[in-house]
């Protein structure tokens, strides 16, 4: 079993998902980071010289060998629901979980982000703030359907994000170590930063 993060860009997928990982010891994996390092490119590059297509390609192909792995939390690309069956593995995989913030709260934190330029394309024509809006539009209805449960993620500390996932996993997964089946997931509190 794996558990997988959706949500557009710099809503705390990476984030979130590093302190799941460090509370329930699994392995941490970033599908875009994946995919990267598999081509050699940046997600810019791929889509520059390459295509859209192309990327979702390599997304999906990332994807499936991700899955094919266990007790992983995955924080995946924003698009990545877009596909079928992107959604079907991921869900034939283990639970997902929609990581949601306002349009404001993306804005703030893309612009926060030193790397989002390079490495986070444009995804219209149109301003930042009309884009992400746009996008959040477009991408909710996919996300909200993809997803078991959603969290805002708008002004929340980190730890209590990872406690609020946990603790409905366990609720409605009974999720337990398959090491020691008697046991279920006990989350540790890693830090009290807010998402920035």
């Amino acid at each position: 079993m794996n558990l997988f993060l959706i949500g557009h860009r710099c809503s705390g997928k990476s984030t979130v998902g590093q302190s799941i990982a460090a509370a329930i010891d699994w392995s941490f994996v970033d599908s875009d980071k994946r995919v990267i390092k598999e081509c050699g490119k940046s997600i810019k590059d791929i889509i520059d010289t390459e295509g859209w297509q192309s990327f979702r390609r390599r997304e999906r192909s990332t994807l499936v060998q991700i899955c094919t792995k266990d007790r992983q939390v995955v924080a995946t690309g924003g698009g990545v629901v877009l596909d079928a069956d992107n959604i079907k593995a991921m869900k034939t995989s283990g639970p997902v979980v929609w990581l949601s913030a306002t349009a404001a709260t993306i804005r703030k934190r893309m612009h926060a982000d030193k790397n989002s330029g390079d490495y986070r394309p444009a995804l219209t024509e149109r301003g930042k703030m009309e884009e992400i809006e746009d996008i959040l539009l477009q991408r909710s209805p996919y996300y909200e359907s993809a997803s078991d449960f959603s969290i805002h993620t708008d002004d929340v500390p980190v730890d209590e994000i990872t406690a609020t996932i946990i603790e409905k996993l366990n609720a409605s997964w009974k999720l337990i170590d398959k090491e020691n089946p008697h046991v279920q997931f006990i989350w540790h509190p890693v830090s009290r930063h807010h998402l920035r």
